[in-house]
């Protein structure tokens, strides 16, 4: 290939040449003018010395043509495989590529395919641009012929970070899927990612379908944590609440799914996940001392030291026995609600915690009855005895006996010793880890404990001589923790180094408030990276497999290995985002791996509405492979790109150049004389 040009190098600057030649002009026609003798020949002279001035030169450049640069875009994003969307896509891409290849020598043709298997995928929806601006970054502007999308036209970077404005030549979209899909999809138009436990809270839905009619009505249907399911009526194209109450803390699954049509595109959109995080509200503990002494600072400090606890103390200061004659004005401003906090207000506590109370007639029998059924209906209580649980004024002797796991024996043992966690304890939440390997070698010593006999329960530590410290037990549908010894404090004090009295204390007061994360049988399950973790506790029962249902239905058992006494655990891949369902034939844990509701499958019907106006702006059309997959055609700069069945791609007719002959126009030798010979032409003229 090859091209000629003239080319001009002049040997004075571009202005001093214009002005001699505007003088020369001058010059030659005045002479013209006045019709002067030589005056033909004299303008000749002046013409050939300004063109030598000029340097005019016949240039011959060698050309290497260069190829224009065509990419496709080849959407394969989750949405494409609904229906034949796929199989339109290949079968296009296919001629495509035949199509391409008879221009083979003038078109190179890059060949993008957007899709991965993953987790992000269907959060982080189709983006086709990006990927077409990145695949066209090294091609100069000039060599641009054009792009093509094959697409469902549901694309979610048309923003203007990724957008491709500016692009030189034609952007086609030839769409999957068929014109006026109809599909049914459940949308959560607001839903809380936070609530407390106990208070009414509610989210809002809406469910859409092209094909409803105003007041249309299908069927809703909720579950909670893996669940029962309750179904109710909802309205299609509205608005729609959805009052909800958590009963506890941590996550709470929500599934909401939407009754589907018999021409659904994809049933995936008809189902939503809510996760809701549940906390407490601030928790009111009720703390009654029987009388003063060294650990009831323990106890009020821990409990006032968490902000989200209202704590409410009762100290029995003087027993109704003791008459000294002080007035009662003198010894409070006013009376302690007794009645308000143990007959009224009882079932508003979260815990109710007696440390070292003894019969005094401060609360009648039916107050302590109060507390029965109020642990029998759910309430918690902590019971730490001192001495007098072993006497005749115990509170054991109350109607509060019958509920206490440990009955007293009559002995208080008041020599130093070191609590110990039992087998038992090793495997409960509440005590597993305190010391490591069961160890309490760094424990400091307690000096005293209340000999019992335990009537139910489970001894979770020890003390002098294997004798019960600690007991748990539930109670109708209560929870009681009894600790058998006054002497806790001296951890708190840090006496021979002190123990773990803190965290103790802490997954006791959590336990009796059935804290998820303290059961004795719990199972929990995380999507951590491309893995799902899967955690089982279980104190009594041995090792199960477990069943984990993926969000495509799928059911998986899994083998868990035991960690520890009481712990087991395993791993499995995650292979697709959504809601996986675990299961050990007795409980039930929703985990969620990626968004719940990605945004791939918000909206699956095929749409030309989101590329028409990028595509429009760059002169490329749009077409439906539902139709036929249009010819490709090459077409000159500025012409048409498109037509009823066919599609264009940009020739630009680049090149580079890889050598150069420049030939002299006006070689001096031939300036020279041709300067002379006109100028003597000239004079004899004149002469004449």
């Amino acid at each position: 290939m090859a091209g000629t040009t003239i080319e001009f190098a002049p040997l004075l600057p571009w202005i001093a040449v214009a002005v001699l030649a505007v003088l020369a002009a001058v010059l030659a026609g005045l002479g013209l003018y006045v019709r002067a003798n030589g005056a033909l020949w004299r303008t000749l002279a002046f013409s050939v010395l300004i063109l030598t001035l000029l340097n005019p030169s016949l240039v011959n450049e060698l050309r290497e043509p260069l190829k224009d640069v065509a990419v496709i875009i080849v959407d394969d994003t989750p949405s494409m495989g609904l229906g034949d969307r796929r199989s339109q896509a290949a079968a296009a891409l296919e001629q495509l590529r035949a199509d391409a290849k008879k221009h083979s020598e003038t078109l190179e043709l890059r060949i993008v395919t957007v899709g991965e298997n993953g987790l992000s995928a269907a959060d982080q929806g189709t983006r086709l641009l990006a990927p077409l601006s990145r695949a066209l970054s090294d091609v100069p502007a000039r060599r641009i012929a054009g792009a093509i999308l094959l697409s469902d036209g549901q694309v979610h970077d048309t923003s203007s970070e990724s957008s491709i404005d500016g692009l030189p030549a034609p952007l086609h979209v030839l769409l999957n899927g068929r014109p006026n899909e109809t599909d049914r999809r459940l949308v959560i138009v607001k839903a809380p990612a936070f609530g407390i436990v106990g208070k009414e809270m509610e989210m809002t839905v809406r469910i859409e379908d092209e094909l409803a009619t105003q007041g249309d009505t299908t069927t809703l249907t909720f579950r909670r944590d893996g669940g029962e399911t309750s179904s109710i009526g909802a309205p299609i194209g509205a608005d729609f609440p959805l009052p909800f109450t958590l009963n506890h803390g941590g996550s709470t699954v929500f599934e909401i799914e939407v009754e589907a049509r018999l021409d659904e595109l994809t049933q995936t959109n008809n189902r939503a996940v809510v996760s809701v995080n549940g906390v407490r509200d601030r928790l009111r503990v009720l703390l009654v001392s029987g009388e003063p002494h060294a650990g009831e600072r323990t106890w009020r400090n821990l409990l006032k030291s968490d902000p989200s606890v209202d704590l409410i103390h009762f100290t029995i200061l003087r027993p109704p026995e003791k008459q000294d004659g002080t007035p009662i004005n003198e010894l409070s401003l006013i009376s302690f609600p007794t009645r308000e906090l143990f007959e009224v207000k009882i079932a508003d506590f979260d815990l109710v915690i007696f440390d070292r109370y003894r019969r005094r007639g401060v609360l009648p029998p039916s107050y302590l009855r109060n507390i029965v059924e109020y642990v029998a209906n759910g309430g918690a209580l902590l019971e730490a005895v001192g001495p007098t649980f072993a006497g005749p004024f115990s509170i054991y002797r109350t109607p509060l006996g019958k509920a206490l796991p440990g009955e007293p024996t009559g002995k208080v043992v008041e020599r130093g010793f070191r609590p110990t966690v039992t087998k038992m304890g090793e495997r409960h939440p509440v005590t597993a880890d305190l010391a490591a390997g069961g160890s309490n070698k760094n424990w400091g010593r307690w000096f005293r404990q209340i000999d019992v006999s335990v009537k139910q329960g489970r001894v979770l530590m020890n003390g002098v001589d294997e004798k019960p410290l600690l007991i748990l037990d539930r109670f109708g549908e209560g929870r009681i923790a009894q600790l058998n010894s006054d002497h806790i404090w001296l951890w708190a004090r840090g006496y021979e180094g002190g123990g773990p009295q803190a965290e103790l204390l802490r997954r006791l007061a959590h336990w009796l408030m059935k804290e998820p994360e303290l059961e004795e049988t719990d199972l929990r399950a995380i999507a951590k990276g491309d893995q799902l973790e899967i955690t089982r506790r279980d104190i009594d029962a041995e090792a199960r497999p477990i069943n984990v249902t993926g969000p495509d239905g799928k059911v998986t058992e899994l083998a868990l290995e035991e960690q520890r006494e009481g712990l087991y655990a395993g791993k499995m891949p995650i292979t697709q985002p959504g809601l996986y369902r675990v299961s050990d034939g007795d409980r039930v844990f929703m985990a969620a791996a990626g968004t719940l509701n990605p945004i791939e499958f918000q909206n699956v019907r095929a749409t030309a509405d989101l590329l028409t106006p990028l595509s429009e702006a760059t002169g490329g059309a749009i077409r439906w492979l539902d139709g036929g997959t249009p010819r490709l055609r090459r077409t000159a700069p500025g012409r048409n790109t498109a037509g009823r069945d066919w599609i264009g791609l940009t020739a630009n007719g680049d090149y580079i150049v890889t050598g150069v002959n420049v030939v002299p126009l006006f070689p001096a030798l031939v300036v020279l004389l041709l300067a002379l010979s006109a100028t003597a032409l000239a004079w004899r003229r004149e002469g004449d």
